[in-house]
């Protein structure tokens, strides 16, 4: 066997023992049938995205997520038409790519939702609304009314305000 053929036989062996001690960590905490994304639920946490279990201080903030969870699932709702290009629970950030509404081809619109607390408050969240026109095939950037990015957040507000009523039972 050559130089060159021991080392490569080494090099997987090193990966597939990497590979290996992986999974060796947590394979036998879990009980049969139990995803590892429940154990957040098992500790009174919920999942990211809204479902059951405890929640602390009734605010919807969860074990494990900076933002509030009302919030979050509100903002993913009111922003579903147009395509995500990130989502980040943990930082509270939501980007989203350019959407062109079919009647008006030469606009289209980005949008960035901050959630900034635990807590579902006004202050708690900040959009921005970004417009680009296109003129002569080329994209440019233009103007937003200020009250776009005031009527998202209200939209937003209401629909969280909705989630946690209907959480709530009432």
């Amino acid at each position: 066997m050559t130089q060159a053929g021991l080392f490569k036989g080494a090099l997987f062996m090193v990966a597939a023992l990497a590979l290996g001690a992986c999974s060796a960590f947590r394979a036998d905490d879990a009980p049969a049938g139990q995803s590892r994304a429940d154990d957040n639920r098992d500790r009174g946490g919920v999942s990211i995205f809204g479902g059951a279990g405890g929640s602390s201080g009734g605010g919807g903030a969860q074990a494990g997520i900076g933002v509030n969870s009302y919030l979050w699932r509100a903002s993913l709702d009111t922003l579903n038409f147009m395509p995500l290009t990130s989502a980040d629970p943990f930082g509270g950030v939501i980007i989203t790519d350019w959407y062109s509404d079919a009647a008006a081809p030469n606009e289209r619109f980005k949008a960035t939702v901050y959630i900034l607390d635990t807590r579902l408050r006004a202050d708690a969240l900040n959009v921005s609304i970004f417009r680009q026109t296109n003129q002569g095939g080329a994209w440019t950037d233009a103007s937003v009314d200020p009250d776009t990015e005031i009527q998202i957040e209200n939209a937003i507000l209401t629909r969280a305000r909705q989630l946690r009523l209907n959480s709530r039972g009432g």
